[in-house]
């Protein structure tokens, strides 16, 4: 069973940084794109940063110059650096990827369980 767990989450004043990771275990044959979703209380689920196996980033308007994802595909694990916290980037993060489980069969969501992330004084 594939599993993503999520790590790194906690409070930070503004101004300060916090770096996150998800590994992905279990069985499975191939990865491919990654990312990073947040989702703050009574706001829609957003994405926050993506990546694609071969390493091209897409970001958020709102964490761009920031935030930096990157992923280790020896490890099945994404990253995303957090720079310059601001209260609004208060939210759970939850990681996403986009999984083959055995060759020729179809691609799958899956998430993590989530990892809150408090931005405050």
């Amino acid at each position: 069973q594939v599993q993503l767990v999520e790590s790194g989450g906690g409070l930070v004043q503004p101004g300060g940084s916090l770096t996150l990771s998800c590994a992905a275990s279990g069985s499975m044959f191939s990865i491919y794109d990654m990312g990073w979703y947040r989702q703050a209380p009574g706001k829609q689920r957003e994405l926050v940063a993506g990546i694609t196996r071969g390493g091209t980033t897409n970001y958020a308007d709102s964490v761009k110059g920031r935030f930096t994802i990157s992923r280790d595909n020896a490890k099945n694990t994404v990253y995303l650096q957090m720079n310059s916290l601001k209260p609004e980037d208060t939210a759970v993060y939850l990681c996403n990827a986009i999984l083959q489980l055995v060759p020729s069969s179809p691609r799958y969501d899956y998430w993590g369980q989530g990892t809150q992330v408090t931005v405050s004084s």
